[in-house]
């Protein structure tokens, strides 16, 4: 029973986390003023708002800029054109910028009136909202606190989606430009598409449908590797040669292979033995005398001995 609870408590939490990366969308932060927060890769909404409170309340900057940008997922960002303007500002690369902050899993939505009435309560800004759809704003030079509110329609499917995420990139850059004061935080929030369809890029899934005649498991066996040869068959070209990679000789070949490094090795030491023998026997000295046979006297006492 015990175990029964553990696989049926497992289950569960892999389900939500699947959920979770599922209607996510990230959320980034960068400030010209030291903000010291520290926030989890995957964290809820109400979380994340209750870790940005007490940094808010402490008024670190003149200007407050509270952005919306509905309908997006964390791939959106992931390309370095979609939006160079902020991927610069929260890889830090602007030097007026002294603080980032980045959770690519967002699970629901900012409450950005909530951000927006405890800047007005606790630092007095003057709340301005603008909307982007229009493509024009007035920003004040007056020495007070402010929030611009900038709300950005929602991105659309298919090819314009890039190209507009670029446009809103665009338009939040010249707001920062415009700037009056030096002294500025931005919030970027996002929220997930409404649709189900979360974009993952060129690739699209295989399905691969079972054949029911396939009944015997060598039979499914015999079919699959059919199936792989198939593959094989369209990827080699109908000539049968193949064109390299262009790259070097070491990089397109391996030479050393291991049993060759080790045929080396072994052909050291034995080569050091044979060489160590030739130069023994080479060494030897022995007189021409010593092979010759005994003549005289001597040699017939030894003789009759």
């Amino acid at each position: 029973m015990i175990m029964l609870l553990r696989l049926f408590s497992a289950l569960a939490l892999s389900l939500t986390l699947t959920n979770a990366f599922t209607d996510t969308s990230p959320f980034f932060m960068f400030s010209t003023s030291e903000l010291l927060i520290s926030i989890p890769q995957i964290t809820a909404a109400s979380t994340l708002l209750e870790t940005l409170t007490p940094q808010l309340s402490t008024c670190p900057s003149d200007t407050y800029i509270v952005v919306t940008q509905p309908g997006v997922y964390a791939e959106d960002y992931t390309d370095r054109y979609s939006a160079p303007h902020l991927r610069r500002k929260v890889l830090g690369e602007d030097e007026s910028v002294r603080s980032t902050t980045s959770v690519m899993d967002v699970l629901g939505d900012v409450n950005t009136e909530e951000i927006v009435e405890i800047l007005e309560q606790k630092c007095g800004a003057v709340v301005l909202k603008v909307d982007a759809s229009t493509g024009s704003f007035a920003i004040p030079s007056d020495p007070h606190p402010r929030v611009i509110n900038l709300e950005f329609p929602a991105l659309p499917s298919g090819k314009p989606r890039a190209s507009k995420l670029q446009e809103n990139d665009v338009f939040l850059s010249s707001i920062l430009n415009l700037l009056p004061t030096s002294k500025y935080t931005v919030l970027y929030t996002t929220t997930p598409s409404p649709s189900t369809h979360k974009p993952t890029g060129n690739v699209q899934p295989e399905t691969y449908e079972m054949d029911p005649s396939f009944s015997s498991p060598a039979q499914e066996h015999m079919g699959l590797k059919r199936d792989f040869i198939a593959r094989d068959d369209e990827k080699t070209p109908a000539t049968g040669n193949v064109t390299l990679v262009d790259a070097g000789l070491f990089e397109r070949y391996q030479y050393f292979t291991p049993g060759i490094f080790m045929g080396l090795l072994v052909s050291l030491p034995l080569f050091l033995i044979l060489y160590v023998g030739v130069s023994g026997v080479g060494s030897l000295q022995v007189s021409y005398a010593a092979f010759e046979k005994e003549m005289g006297p001597a040699a017939a006492k030894k003789q009759q001995q």
